[in-house]
């Protein structure tokens, strides 16, 4: 695995258009539908990114074969080859989990190392695991490894006990070879899933419920061939719209769906934000004043855990004191230590955080610890006086299509410096 460093020299001008690549969140999960068809599938509008190369790995691993590029993957599943998903491909990606329901739906035996090392509590893999239980899997661990086996996945109805994106997918998928009807409630409603729902309803499944929490999926015993385009990448889309409320920067973000980021563009229309959106643009207008806010994150179509980093940094730019509170995971404030370096006022309490502003920002040397902390540490270097280095910048990579060249575009000063 290569690594990387990012040096920014900030307090550019940056000014133009930024367009939006497609979802990494929607690409992943419908990657891994395609083994739930012995046909050819092609998806269009597939993000370049780290986690997506390691999704086709984990493919190819299991018998894929087809080509990726031009952001279109080409991929056919005629036979499973083998149906295990080493750890040496999981750890890099949660999102291996997503191939376990199709692989044991379409192969009746699968093998998928524990995502990433996490505990299963934590990433509630165990909604997963308990929702291919009630379809008739048979699951232990073994060794890091979920061991999964069935004779036939069976329709059943499962209520999620909380909130799973991946869960919701992992399921749905499972039970659209399943024999007869299942019912899942308490489902995620995030536009990925709703995508996913519309890519493998084009794949010949029979599913009903798009866009509610309670999807009702019918089994057959393949589906067909298809293509699709990915939607949007919403996560990116907010990440370059608050890149635009800095510094009063001149950036349209173009290839979005604005109603996907609704909780954010609501949250800086509160602070007194002006938003203008022009059929899929969007451009900001920033008075000298603004007021700072208090925001919670919640599941869609409240405000995003993955972009709480980055609104964070943007609060240290506001007169007065912000907070945000984190609901959906713990330990989701290691980018906090590193924004302080750059001279921001946050003080962490539980799953809060304090946000004092306004911070004049000077250069430092930073390491991104995870995927959206690493958007949050590049905006704030890119306001931030001097040089800024920031080490471990794989993470940016894994979840965000040529950030610094979009960004160089707009006039910013950055450089990849590959280790």
């Amino acid at each position: 695995m290569d690594n990387y460093k990012i040096q920014i020299t900030g307090r550019k001008e940056l000014a133009g258009t930024i367009k939006v690549s497609g979802a990494k969140n929607a690409s992943l999960p419908e990657l891994a539908a395609a083994i739930l068809s012995d046909s050819d599938i092609r998806l269009n509008g597939i993000p370049v990114v780290e986690d997506v190369k390691t999704m086709i790995t984990a493919l190819e691993s299991i018998g894929a074969s087809g080509n990726f590029s031009n952001n279109s993957v080409n991929i056919n599943f005629s036979s499973i080859k083998v149906p295990k998903v080493s750890d040496l491909i999981s750890k890099t990606s949660r999102s291996s989990i997503l191939i376990l329901g199709p692989l044991l739906a379409r192969h009746g035996y699968a093998e998928v190392s524990l995502p990433g090392g996490c505990a299963i509590g934590d990433r509630r893999i165990n909604f997963h695991l308990e929702g291919l239980k009630r379809m008739g899997a048979s699951i232990k661990l073994a060794d890091g490894y979920i061991v999964a086996r069935t004779k036939g996945l069976k329709g059943t109805n499962y209520t999620f006990p909380g909130i799973s994106v991946t869960g919701t997918e992992n399921l749905i998928m499972a039970a659209t070879l399943a024999d007869g009807e299942t019912v899942l409630s308490n489902c995620a409603v995030e536009p990925e899933i709703s995508d996913l729902i519309r890519f493998l309803k084009s794949m010949g499944a029979n599913i009903s419920g798009e866009g509610t929490n309670t999807v009702r999926i019918n089994g057959k015993s393949i589906l067909s061939g298809a293509s699709h385009k990915v939607i949007p990448d919403r996560i990116e889309m907010g990440t370059y719209v608050i890149a635009a409320c800095l510094n009063r920067n001149d950036i349209e973000v173009t290839n979005c769906i604005p109603e996907y980021i609704g909780s954010l563009l609501n949250i800086l229309e509160k602070m007194g934000i002006g938003i203008r959106i022009s059929g899929d643009k969007i451009s900001v207008k920033v008075p000298s004043n603004l007021s700072p806010v208090d925001v919670s994150t919640a599941p869609y179509p409240g405000f995003p855990t993955d972009l709480q980093a980055q609104l964070t940094m943007f609060l240290t730019q506001i007169d007065g004191i912000s907070h945000i509170k984190e609901n959906i995971f713990n330990n989701r404030f290691k980018h906090v230590e590193e924004l302080n370096k750059l001279g921001a006022d946050i003080t962490i309490s539980g799953n809060a955080v304090e946000i004092r502003g306004v911070s004049e920002l000077k250069g430092a040397h930073l390491e991104a610890t995870d995927l959206r902390a690493s958007a949050s540490l590049v905006l704030g270097g890119l306001i931030a006086e001097g040089d800024t280095l920031i080490e471990n910048s794989y993470q940016l990579f894994r979840g965000y299509e040529e950030m610094p060249e979009k960004l160089r575009n707009l006039g910013a000063e950055i450089k990849v410096l590959k280790v």
